[in-house]
């Protein structure tokens, strides 16, 4: 149980890291929040839970571009956001019969 727990914290702290970067640019800030339908008041109020921080890499997730320009800016393997994302809630794999 353990190891999971800190599986979790790891990939909230980059998932924190990566809304930091995706706010540093208003273009991305406003896609991702286009994207989510998030006002500014829910980023705010929801910037610290596990399940806003998911979203977050679900848009880094939705364009190679933005997982390698992430990835390049925080020195991080290209898989790194797909193993924090996996760690968060709603970021289970679904095996389909």
């Amino acid at each position: 149980m353990e190891k999971l727990q800190t599986g979790r914290k790891s990939a909230e702290t980059l998932a924190a890291q990566a809304f930091c970067w995706v706010a540093e640019d208003a273009d991305r800030l406003g896609a991702f929040m286009a994207m989510t339908g998030a006002s500014a008041a829910d980023v705010v109020a929801n910037a610290a839970s596990a399940r806003f921080l998911g979203t977050v890499l679900d848009f880094i997730l939705t364009e190679d571009a933005l997982v390698i320009q992430f990835c390049d800016s925080r020195g991080l393997a290209y898989t790194a956001v797909m193993q924090a994302r996996a760690a968060l809630p709603g970021g289970e794999t679904w095996n389909w019969p």
